[in-house]
């Protein structure tokens, strides 16, 4: 077993309503007296987390980080280590979506190591030791970040994904009742994030018999209930998607993420597409595309029938007959939560922005796609998605 998957098997998870309460205890098992708060002010208020943290901080020095971006910077990253090292605090906690998680990921560690942040990101140093422990309070169901050992950070306009061992949360804190609040349009994307991460494992070149589980179970949460999040949210549904959320981090943790997410990234940064839309936008496309594997363009060790077997469960899994069936599936998922669901949809409909999405793909990304990309092939995707509406 690898040393990420050690951690995650010692981390401690509370996936329940009122699990925000569970702070409580933490705070008091390690006598925590100092607390540096990642927190999104706008969430906290709206999910009710403020009461409940009040409460439990009532006796610990708290140094708050709450003016950042969404999508994390790595300036916003070093302005927190420099806050962090001035109050040198017992412990991390991170309220909020995959934002505030990931920016307590990289503060908390990238703060007690002797290199240079910017160097680590870039990957020209590494980590060379843990930080204080850190809670994860997500109030949105869809990225799973409290469960995966990486972050994700954009430098000068490039996005880079920090991956170790101690980036994994000490605690997670997945209390649906924080998700009640949230606005269709936030409901939407994130859940499409989760539903997209879960497709993304199962046809990963980096899933084992684990992750499948795991994208199993999330991808069928997600087909069940993401919509009637969306249009008709109840308890059950809130839950059902925190579950969905979850679960693809811990699946994506293992597996890693492949093209759709690749290629959501210059989506986001080029077209301000949120993250959970800009990569469902292409996910039924490129399940066309790796359905159609060969023996000389599978990058998948385990060979094309393994892959075509993966492409199978995904076709089941949507209640499809067929590869062309199932991609009308996730466009009407798309659909249904008011989002676009095609690039013509969302305004990307000329060849030279085409062009430039391909330019700014993440390339390790695209390594963990089963069937190997050119710049040629995704045009033809990009271009080919749009006649099919």
């Amino acid at each position: 077993m690898s040393e990420a998957l050690q951690k995650a098997s010692l981390s401690s998870v509370t996936l329940a309503p009122a699990a925000l309460s569970e702070i409580t205890s933490i705070l008091s098992k390690h006598a925590v007296k100092r607390v540096f708060l990642v927190v999104d002010p706008v969430a906290s208020a709206a999910s009710g987390a403020d009461t409940v943290l009040a409460d439990a901080l009532n006796h610990c020095e708290v140094t708050p980080f709450s003016k950042f971006q969404l999508n994390p910077k790595l300036e916003d990253v070093q302005r927190g280590i420099a806050l962090f090292r001035d109050n040198d605090p017992e412990m991390v906690i991170a309220l909020g979506g995959g934002t505030a998680i990931d920016l307590a990921k990289m503060i908390g560690t990238l703060a007690v190591q002797s290199n240079d942040a910017r160097a680590i990101v870039l990957g020209h140093n590494q980590i060379q030791c843990d930080g204080p422990p850190l809670v994860a309070v997500p109030t949105t169901a869809g990225t799973g970040s409290e469960a995966t050992h990486f972050a994700v950070v954009y430098v000068d306009g490039d996005k880079y994904s920090l991956a170790d061992p101690t980036l994994l949360p000490d605690y997670a804190l997945v209390d649906p009742l924080l998700t009640h609040s949230l606005p269709a349009r936030i409901t939407a994307a994130t859940g499409l994030d989760a539903f997209c991460q879960a497709i993304e494992s199962l046809w990963a070149v980096g899933a084992t018999e684990e992750s499948c589980e795991y994208a199993t179970q999330a991808a069928l949460l997600s087909i069940g209930h993401l919509v009637s999040s969306v249009q008709n949210p109840t308890p059950e549904s809130r839950m059902a998607m925190c579950q969905a959320s979850h679960l693809a981090g811990k699946a994506i943790d293992i597996s890693k993420t492949t093209a759709s997410h690749a290629l959501s990234y210059p989506l986001t940064s080029l077209h301000g597409l949120p993250h959970g839309i800009a990569v469902a936008l292409t996910l039924a496309p490129m399940l066309g595309f790796n359905s159609e594997v060969t023996a000389p363009d599978c990058v998948d060790p385990r060979g094309v029938d393994y892959v075509r077997r993966r492409i199978s469960t995904i076709v089941d899994l949507l209640g499809a007959t067929d590869v062309p069936s199932a991609c009308k599936k996730i466009r009407s998922i798309l659909s249904d939560t008011g989002c676009p669901a095609s690039l013509v949809e969302a305004g990307i409909t000329h060849p030279s922005q085409w062009e430039q999405i391909i330019r700014g793909v993440n390339a390790e990304r695209m390594s963990n796609n089963p069937r190997r990309t050119t710049s040629d092939s995704l045009l033809r995707l990009l271009s080919e998605s749009n006649d099919d509406q």
